[in-house]
């Protein structure tokens, strides 16, 4: 595999089946039907413009972390569980729902709840939409052929007269642009969104994304080049692309690399608050925009009762409304 040597638009894949997979992907994308629906990144500018707010609080419930008054009955079953779970995260929703513009739920602390954990998921997703909040699911998924297409029907696709469960999901391009296939069809047809993992927060992410290609870039600049490129055809008005990256702020001169490498792309950037990552660390990720990227807090903001106040939803306003504050100043907006 070798990555381009200069700008986003100079991505080559390095056989000439690539070439081809390209192709087909672009002629099926230009025969499918004209858009009928808003594209998610106009979508999230309208919301990011009006609130004023980058802010995206992530929903990790774990019944050994719910606040006293909901931890009581939490262990008798997954059941129990699954209820004290959405009962928190939809308090979450209330008082985050003026500060923040969306809300991330990690799907795999609701998996682990079991058949009662996804009632709860969509519980919780319902509730958030109805309050007017993006919601993107944390799923990060990634496989090839039916699978792939099935996941894209589970979290972005309308489940019959229903709408889809989240309004955009993450997902995992390194099973390459096969298996990104079903998330952008989701995102032309139902103004779905997709967040391909590029360069994560986590300290191990560098064992595969950091290794040096034969040209001198690292890998993940080769993904973040295929994610512009497949991304090109799903720009909406507002500039912004349907596909964006998550790139961890932990990692903030590579947040600066990634908007150079994907300027049209939306940043989702995890690890704000409990993984040590400051607001100030961000500034070089507003730059294509207000809604250019989308700064995520979870522990910090959900759990920040833990610090000592006793009013849960008190809490997590507060720190909500302070990140909102300082995210805004920051992006220069």
């Amino acid at each position: 595999m070798r990555a381009a040597a200069s700008g986003p638009h100079s991505f080559q894949g390095t056989h000439s089946s690539s070439a081809d997979s390209r192709a087909t992907v672009l002629c099926e994308l230009a025969a499918e039907p004209a858009l009928t629906t808003t594209l998610f990144p106009d979508r999230l500018a309208d919301v990011v413009e009006r609130k004023r707010s980058q802010l995206l609080v992530g929903l990790d419930p774990r019944p050994d972390l719910l606040p006293v008054e909901l931890a009581g009955g939490a262990h008798a079953s997954s059941e129990a569980a699954a209820d004290a779970s959405a009962r928190f995260c939809c308090g979450i929703v209330d008082a985050v729902a003026p500060y923040a513009v969306g809300v991330k739920p990690q799907l795999a602390f609701f998996e682990a709840m079991g058949s009662h954990g996804l009632r709860a998921l969509e519980e919780v997703c319902a509730y958030a939409r109805s309050a007017g909040l993006i919601v993107l699911a944390d799923a990060k998924r990634g496989d090839i052929g039916s699978t792939s297409r099935a996941y894209a029907a589970a979290y972005v696709e309308p489940r019959g007269d229903d709408p889809p469960l989240a309004d955009a999901m993450t997902v995992n391009p390194y099973l390459g642009r096969d298996s990104l296939d079903p998330f952008l069809r989701a995102c032309r047809r139902h103004g779905a969104g997709v967040f391909c993992l590029v360069k994560t927060s986590n300290e191990g992410g560098a064992d595969v994304q950091d290794l040096v290609l034969t040209d001198g870039h690292p890998v993940w600049h080769h993904v973040a080049l295929l994610v512009h490129e497949l991304g090109q055809e799903l720009v909406g008005e507002r500039g912004l692309s349907s596909v964006g990256a998550v790139v961890g702020a932990t990692h903030p001169r590579a947040v600066g690399e990634a908007r150079r490498l994907l300027p049209q792309a939306i940043l989702l950037l995890p690890g704000v608050g409990a993984q040590g990552a400051t607001p100030a660390d961000l500034a070089r990720a507003f730059t294509s925009g207000p809604a250019s990227a989308l700064v995520n807090a979870s522990r910090s903001v959900i759990y920040a009762f833990r610090s000592g106040q006793d009013d849960w939803r008190a809490a997590a306003a507060a720190e909500a409304a302070r990140l909102r504050r300082e995210v805004w100043a920051v992006s220069g907006w």
